[in-house]
């Protein structure tokens, strides 16, 4: 038995831990449990702050919602203009118009030159 006291003796004296080792480890120990418990609290504030809608944040979001469907709404009704192609029909018109009317008005210009100016 005297052995085993040896024995165990020498190994607590091989292993003995420094007492500041130990307040570093509690130090240590301590912050993780505070941050464990504050990302905790942090996570519960969260989701009572979204059950709690106040006035102004249900104004708000109502604004919002309105505004996103207005610009929808005005987002579909130029999809369906590009749709018909107003813009090349617009286009098309007008070349056709400008021709036209650049016709008649070369034989206009050539009616009133030959009236003014008629060879004798």
């Amino acid at each position: 038995m005297a052995r085993a006291n040896r024995a165990s003796a020498s190994f607590l004296e091989r292993n003995r831990v420094n007492p500041s080792d130990m307040m570093k480890l509690l130090v240590v120990a301590v912050l993780v449990a505070l941050l464990a418990l504050n990302a905790e609290g942090f996570r519960v504030r969260r989701e009572v702050e979204e059950e709690e809608q106040g006035t102004l944040t249900k104004i708000t979001d109502k604004v919002k919602s309105l505004y996103q469907g207005t610009v929808s709404t005005a987002s579909g009704y130029l999809e369906s203009i590009r749709g018909l192609k107003l813009e090349e029909k617009a286009k098309n018109i007008y070349l056709d118009t400008s021709t036209v009317v650049s016709t008649y008005a070369n034989i206009a210009h050539d009616q009133i030159y030959h009236f003014f100016y008629t060879p004798q």
